[in-house]
């Protein structure tokens, strides 16, 4: 797959990074800062799914203390990456772990993540593809594709004519460029996840107008 290959010698070389493994740690930090990212806020309570190896390692490789990281919006490099766990206890969020060793997975490191506040739940599964480079595949239920390496959008709407023409006004009028574009849905006429990825010019702008666009239930801006 396209999306997947190496982009520099640098994504073979692996990221400037807490470890000890790019694949388990770092990418680990990365999916976890992206469920924080596409969720928005802190969640009171987070259930990590831990999948092959990432079940059989997590606790030697930090894989646990590294998911939660990112949910705490840390990068793979900062310097409290192994406080992990008492600052997420500090800052209220629950978190418990169900590693699934002799379950299969389309990839062996795997990571689901039930995210919770309030009423609201999230669900993302996330892979670590090595070198410290992630995909997310699954969100709420639908089947996705985010590589997490340009600035990205995630819109979830109704599936009615004129949103794909609502949204593109919005980035021609900021002038933003998109390189990437899918759209998934449940059915005709139920709910649907745009995912755009963009350049990055006047994002912040084009964010808070299109959360005022009509049939959109949530949009969620990462970079």
């Amino acid at each position: 797959m396209d999306n997947l290959r190496y982009r520099s010698v640098f994504d073979i070389i692996g990221p400037v990074m807490i470890g000890p493994s790019s694949s388990h740690t770092a990418g680990a930090a990365r999916i976890g800062k992206i469920v924080r990212s596409i969720f928005g806020e802190l969640p009171d309570k987070a259930e990590i799914h831990l999948y092959e190896s990432f079940a059989k390692t997590y606790k030697g490789h930090g894989t646990d203390v590294a998911l939660v990281a990112g949910l705490l919006d840390m990068d793979p490099d900062d310097k409290d990456l192994r406080n992990a766990p008492q600052l997420a206890y500090e800052q209220g969020m629950e978190v418990s772990y169900v590693p699934h060793k002799d379950d299969k997975a389309d990839h062996p490191n795997t990571a689901r993540l039930i995210v919770s506040k309030g009423d609201r739940t999230m669900t993302v599964t996330g892979i670590s593809i090595g070198g410290g480079l992630i995909q997310v595949t699954e969100l709420n239920g639908f089947d996705i594709s985010i590589s997490a390496g340009m600035p990205t959008f995630v819109l979830v709407h109704q599936d009615v004519p004129g949103i794909l023409f609502q949204v593109s006004n919005v980035l021609a009028k900021y002038d933003i460029n998109v390189a990437q574009m899918s759209v998934t849905r449940e059915a005709k006429g139920e709910k649907s996840i745009m995912i755009l990825e963009v350049d990055n010019n006047n994002v912040e702008e084009a964010y808070h107008e299109m959360k005022e666009l009509p049939r959109l239930f949530a949009v969620n801006f990462f970079q």
